[in-house]
């Protein structure tokens, strides 16, 4: 996955005018201008590293005379006291975008190191981690990809790459074998159609109309063992609702294919880096 320029240069221009307004009167009154240093981004913590080269540009941006040097690159995996990153050019460059720069490393670098863990927790069995569309605003396209630097899957991208239908828009619809007529004789043929289902008996429902994915929201593992028996392989089955790291395995071995995680993006850790200057 290859972030696009535009976008990342967009958000970073963005941060950067939220953070620095008008000057930095710490730096720019302290630091002499054309000051010469050196800086760098050390690990803390033991986890997957992601945004690196969203770090660097955050340098670049501020000062094109910046030089950058990507020491461990993303997906990666680091420990406490590990070189991720050098710097060179300015001080007061260096300085200013010393925030932002940990700001995205720091949250990218959490999110692909908690979805390495889940995904090593479901390891042997049939069932993959996935995020959701549960992400901070302006920030779902470099959380995505964090997801997947750290070995986890996408979900839907947003509202217009697959018909999802939960609760509420069956309960609108007037029942989930209409709401899956009426989509399937609008859809066109690439669009897939996933029901999120309550009970077993919903789950017979989706099934007999045709569902290409079900989701088992917040079922025992016991009841999405049964899902999966009455399933028999027609549809996709994934797991949602209520997942935490004690219950993952046991979900995951119950045979379901999906396993999706809002905690990847909308709860995650930042991960511990530190910058140094001298």
């Amino acid at each position: 996955m290859v972030l696009n320029k535009f976008y990342v240069d967009d958000l970073i221009k963005k941060a950067l005018l939220e953070d620095i307004n008008y000057c930095d009167v710490t730096s720019d009154y302290l630091i002499p201008e054309n000051q010469q240093g050196s800086a760098r981004l050390v690990s803390k913590a033991e986890g997957v590293v992601c945004g690196t080269e969203i770090a660097a540009r955050v340098f670049e941006l501020i000062d094109s005379d910046i030089k950058t040097e990507i020491l461990i690159k993303d997906g990666f995996p680091v420990k406490p006291g590990d070189e991720i990153m050098r710097m060179s050019g300015r001080t007061v460059s260096l300085l200013k975008g010393e925030r932002t720069a940990l700001n995205l490393i720091q949250h990218m670098s959490g999110i692909s190191t908690a979805a390495n863990k889940y995904s090593k927790i479901v390891e042997g069995t049939s069932a993959s981690i996935a995020d959701t569309r549960k992400t901070l605003p302006g920030l779902r396209p470099l959380q995505k990809y964090a997801v997947m630097t750290g070995g986890a899957k996408n979900h839907r991208y947003n509202l217009s790459d697959a018909a999802m239908l939960k609760d509420n828009h069956i309960d609108a619809a007037g029942g989930i074998t209409k709401a899956i007529n009426i989509l399937r004789s609008r859809l066109g043929h690439m669009t897939k159609i996933e029901v999120e289902t309550r009970n077993l008996d919903e789950l017979r429902e989706a099934l007999s109309a045709g569902a290409d994915i079900i989701m088992l929201d917040n079922m025992s593992p016991d009841t999405m063992r049964e899902a999966v028996k009455i399933n028999g392989g027609k549809a996709l089955l994934e797991a949602s609702g209520g997942i935490t790291d004690e219950t993952l395995r046991k979900v995951a071995e119950t045979g379901v294919d999906i396993i999706s995680v809002g905690a990847l993006t909308h709860s995650v850790k930042a991960f511990d880096i530190s910058m140094y200057i001298k």
